[in-house]
């Protein structure tokens, strides 16, 4: 289908294929145009202009956008979006003042939603997941990345990756897997379940091709960097490239070590020293922030300002899951980064499509408004600006999304 959307009052994030990831002060700049039109033909934009310069062509349908604002859709790069039920009883115990850490030695955390997927059959995972995708779509999201590690077995692990199989099936988003197996240990014999994670669980992931990435929660009380590095260089084994749970808690060394394994992205950085900031600095590895993991259980933000001023790249994501960050809402995600994190508008924008495109190695399909890439865009209430999408923090600016040039 070929269609033209004329009359945009902006349209946000137009730049050149091939851009790189942005950096440092080039975080703040977000190209666009005033008055402007956008072709799409068979699901991919084909061009973009100004007004003045537009001529009609019948062969495409005309979408007068009477001056709303079109920009790409939010990446998601870091979420746990199936699941078996939501964790809303340790919400009320988060409120009567138990911590993150006393949850989890409660019987609450990981495990509990481990517990509760294990009687789960796939179509039930699979029903709830596909409402959570299609929420998470209407609010804005045009490309996610889904974990497994709620399953901890052999047969939980490989179902929540086979339900992420069947999504990608489904959707016409981008979905990138990941295996994150190395989430939480199910029992107290930890070398028994490293050995099932190793010469189990992977070759079969690998087996039946259910991953893109895999994942590893390195963290005092979960998996040691030795344990990590044990993970990471299986992966390699079975062409996963990490991408890992970090520094959420403590700096105990999982920076630089996923920095020796090529780790595609660095995701949480709560606790981040100037030393590591300079190792990420020298390296390719993407540092991704989760503002909405340390609003939910009160924890520090990621220091988002100083990355940026140290000239680093920047990613936001989600982090959706039941216990520490139950909400997909992109928008809300740049919010929390402006007010909490003290980042400019623009750089929560970039953070959240161009970056993070290349945060699931997406960046030639996703992130921006260029030639080529697929036609995933928001289309913006009336009277809506970049400024908006984190200013009216809660408020819904979206009048309607569309996934490959046609509205979802």
């Amino acid at each position: 289908m070929q269609k033209v959307f004329i009359n945009i009052g902006t349209l946000l994030q137009t730049r050149e294929p091939g851009t790189k990831i942005l950096r440092g002060a080039l975080m703040a700049d977000v190209p666009s145009l005033k008055n402007a039109w956008l072709k799409t033909n068979d699901g991919l934009i084909e061009d973009y202009g100004f007004m003045n310069d537009f001529v009609e062509d019948n062969a495409y349908e005309v979408v007068d956008l009477k001056g709303r604002m079109v920009s790409p859709t939010f990446v998601d790069s870091h979420t746990h979006l199936v699941f078996a039920a939501d964790r809303d009883e340790e919400f009320v115990m988060k409120i009567k003042g138990m911590d993150y850490q006393s949850i989890a030695a409660a019987g609450g955390g990981i495990i509990n939603s481990a517990k509760k997927l294990e009687g789960t059959s796939l179509e039930e995972l699979l029903d709830g997941a596909r409402q959570r995708l299609s929420e998470a779509i209407a609010s804005g999201t045009g490309a996610i990345e889904i974990k497994s590690g709620y399953g901890l077995t052999m047969e939980a692990e490989i179902k929540m990756l086979q339900v992420i199989a069947q999504l990608k099936q489904e959707f016409a988003i981008p979905i990138k897997s990941t295996f994150l197996g190395a989430h939480a240990f199910p029992h107290a014999d930890h070398d028994k379940y490293m050995k099932t994670l190793l010469q189990e669980m992977l070759p079969e992931v690998y087996s039946q091709q259910l991953a893109n990435y895999i994942d590893c929660f390195c963290e005092e009380g979960y998996f040691s960097v030795d344990q990590m590095c044990h993970i990471l260089e299986a992966g390699e084994k079975y062409e996963l490239k990490p991408k890992v749970h970090v520094n959420q808690f403590n700096a105990i060394g999982g920076v630089e070590k996923a920095i020796e394994f090529g780790a595609v992205s660095v995701d949480h950085l709560e606790v981040l020293p100037e030393s590591e900031m300079v190792l990420l600095k020298d390296s390719d590895t993407i540092p991704v922030a989760l503002p909405g993991c340390s609003f939910f259980i009160n924890i520090p933000f990621a220091p988002a300002r100083k990355i940026i001023e140290n000239g680093l790249p920047l990613v936001l994501a989600s982090d959706f899951n039941p216990g520490s960050a139950p909400s997909f809402n992109m928008s809300l995600i740049n919010s929390l980064a402006t007010m909490k994190m003290k980042l400019l508008p623009e750089e929560a924008f970039n953070a959240t499509t161009y970056n993070a495109a290349h945060a699931l190695e997406l960046e030639s399909e996703v992130g921006s408004i260029s030639k080529g890439k697929r036609a995933n865009f928001i289309v913006s209430k009336p009277n809506r600006t970049l400024n908006s999408i984190a200013y009216n923090f809660g408020v819904d600016w979206i009048d309607s999304v569309y996934i490959r040039g046609e509205k979802f």
